[in-house]
């Protein structure tokens, strides 16, 4: 069994039967009125905790980060579905269904509780009244025979000693980061047809007349041949021109490498932060003197 102060260390870890399986998560646990003793624990089951089933803690226990029951996966989640009231308690009816379904004796269970001498059932700790005082733990509110339990939620951890305490939360807001596809890059070549000038030197040959005087040198060449006659002398001419063809060469290398810039971007949110106030109420004067006579 589970003592009280071991509650904070139930509520929202995991639940396993005796073979090891993870049966759900631990949600609320129930306190007999009469003994103030830890006695159900409610378990989140199904899709997404979509169910929620009653399991007896009286021979459970707490192993490491979770709770162990002596009782089956199967078992647990076939629980018969029990109603909870506005105060957080199970009816006699229904919590007697629950021991009869884990196969408890009922009686057995009402034994444990100190009787008195004229038969009335001794208030645990926390409670006081007549048979079966019944409420949420420590209340001390009046109820039937059969000690049906009081619920302590998840978010009330409060003392259980000073009733004029309670908790304050608020949430925070957590800020990560996560790494997605923003885009694509991607080296494309194709050819581009272009104009190209350029300048080059060229020659040709062109025909010049030139006269010379006849001297004694050229005299004989100059005197052979007719005295008179038609004659026609014909010189070839040459010139350039420019002549074009293309060279493929490698003239550079281009690839891409990608570089990671940081910066600062601003993130809003809300937070739902709960706030405590003090009311006091004050007693008029003329209610006091009623009060005393």
């Amino acid at each position: 069994m589970i003592t009280r102060e071991e509650i904070a260390n139930v509520l929202d870890q995991p639940v396993y039967d005796g073979d090891g399986n993870k049966i759900g998560d631990a949600k609320h646990v129930f306190f007999d009125d009469m003994t103030g003793r830890p006695e159900w624990v409610s378990v989140k089951t199904g899709m997404l905790g979509s169910s929620e089933s009653f399991v007896p803690v009286r021979d459970a226990a707490l192993v490491q980060d979770h709770l162990e029951v002596p009782y089956g996966k199967d078992q647990v989640k076939g629980a018969p579905t029990v109603d909870v009231d506005a105060g957080g308690h199970l009816s006699e009816s229904e919590e007697h269904r629950l021991y009869d379904y884990y196969g408890i004796n009922f009686d057995s269970v009402l034994s444990e509780a100190e009787r008195t001498d004229d038969g009335r059932w001794a208030a645990g700790p926390g409670t006081a009244g007549t048979v079966g005082a019944a409420g949420l733990a420590g209340t001390g509110q009046a109820g039937t025979a059969g000690g049906t339990t009081g619920r302590e939620d998840a978010w009330d951890r409060a003392d259980m000693t000073d009733e004029s305490a309670m908790t304050r939360s608020e949430e925070q807001m957590h800020i990560g980061v996560e790494r997605r596809e923003s885009g694509r890059a991607r080296l494309r070549k194709y050819v581009v047809t272009e104009e190209v000038q350029q300048t080059v030197p060229v020659t040709h040959e062109e025909v010049r007349v030139v006269r010379e005087p006849i001297t004694d040198a050229n005299r004989d060449e100059a005197l052979a041949g007719p005295e008179i006659s038609e004659a026609e002398h014909e010189v070839t001419l040459h010139a350039e021109r420019p002549v074009v063809e293309t060279e493929t060469v490698p003239v550079e290398r281009v690839r891409m490498t990608m570089e990671e810039h940081t910066e600062n971007e601003t993130v809003r949110g809300q937070v739902r932060k709960e706030r405590i106030e003090a009311e006091t109420e004050l007693i008029e004067e003329d209610d006091m003197r009623r009060d005393r006579e």
